[in-house]
């Protein structure tokens, strides 16, 4: 365990949800580097215990790869071979298997490999753990690690806080409700008109509102005039600097959600059932999830919603999400008047 390579490869809040397994193994390991894709590579760079960064997009994995061909393959078997890890652990979703990248890992020259396997390994893994699926993801990447000697020191998400911006030239200072309408896969967000509504709502209420998302994100046309628009402007970095200085994070099932987690912001969960809130919901902080969990999308892990109107989701009333906003803030003891004006 002197050099550890620790491995999840798929979009940043997967990555920030191996955050307590990471600092297990780099509480025993003299060296973490961390394998991850295009997407969790920035959220890998921002966890507490990781040295390095190493990065590659898996066509087992991400939903737009490329073809793994033999000068992919050659590519990332040469740079673990240059990293010359010593042991590896594999994280994966319940629906995935690590053997493929066990099998590089093999061939790049790793002495030992653990992961949570249900199908028969072979000589791939040295460790293969087979889990009661039943919770968080968290836990779940925890257990692994714990499998493999490695003691925790909680499982809460953290990230590098030290390392974030001042952000109050972007925000104004502290005392505002972030919203987040965006997350990569469709059937888990909202509909543009139902998250401005939304915003629009939490206005009338008397909360400033800030909407966050990429350029691409319609972020403007959430904010509509009321709310300030951050879309396009912050990086992984600046966003958490954003989401830490909140009241509270609104949000659907997305890596946003779980960053907001893991600088200690409440979140009212926008949860579409596709995936099981109680496996992927926001961990470790206050959290009331709202969508109906009993959609017949539920447990489909469905891309796009199969059920016209996404009721799921955009059946969620505005004044819910208030109240959420509201109960969040209460239990922080903030109030309207407390908050600091626009």
């Amino acid at each position: 365990m002197k050099h550890v390579l620790v491995a999840r490869l798929d979009s940043a809040g997967d990555v920030l949800l191996t955050g307590p397994a990471v600092r297990a193994v780099a509480g025993t390991a003299d060296k973490v580097t961390f394998l991850a894709g295009p997407r969790g590579a920035g959220a890998a760079r921002l966890l507490p215990g990781v040295d390095d960064v190493i990065e590659f997009q898996a066509g087992w994995v991400d939903f737009d790869a490329p073809a793994v061909t033999r000068p992919v393959v050659d590519e990332l078997l040469a740079d673990i071979a240059a990293a010359a890890p010593t042991a590896a652990l594999i994280f994966t979703s319940f629906h995935q298997s690590p053997l493929p990248l066990a099998l590089l890992l093999r061939m790049a020259g790793v002495d030992w490999i653990a992961a949570i396997s249900t199908d028969y390994p072979g000589s791939l893994l040295d460790v293969r753990l087979r889990l009661d699926e039943d919770r968080p993801e968290q836990l779940r990447n925890l257990a692994l690690a714990e499998a493999a000697g490695c003691a925790g020191d909680g499982d809460r998400l953290r990230i590098r806080e030290d390392d974030l911006p001042d952000v109050t030239a972007l925000t104004g200072g502290p005392g505002y409700v972030v919203v987040h309408p965006g997350a990569a896969v469709p059937a888990r967000r909202p509909s543009t008109a139902r998250t401005t509504a939304h915003v629009a709502a939490l206005v009338r209420a008397g909360y400033r509102v800030l909407v966050t998302g990429g350029p691409d994100e319609r972020t403007a046309t959430v904010a509509d005039g009321l709310a300030t628009d951050l879309g396009g402007r912050t990086d992984l970095a600046t966003l958490a600097a954003v989401l830490r200085d909140a009241d509270v994070v609104v949000a659907p099932n997305t890596g946003p959600a779980h960053l907001a987690a893991a600088v200690g912001t409440p979140v009212v969960s926008l949860f579409a059932p596709v995936v099981p809130a109680r496996r992927w919901a926001p961990y470790g902080v206050p959290v009331i999830v709202l969508g109906d969990q009993s959609a017949p999308c539920a447990d489909t892990r469905a891309r796009r919603c199969p059920i016209p109107g996404h009721p799921c989701l955009d059946g969620i009333e505005s004044s819910q999400v208030v109240e959420a906003v509201g109960r969040l803030c209460d239990d922080q003891g903030l109030t309207v008047e407390t908050r600091r004006p626009a």
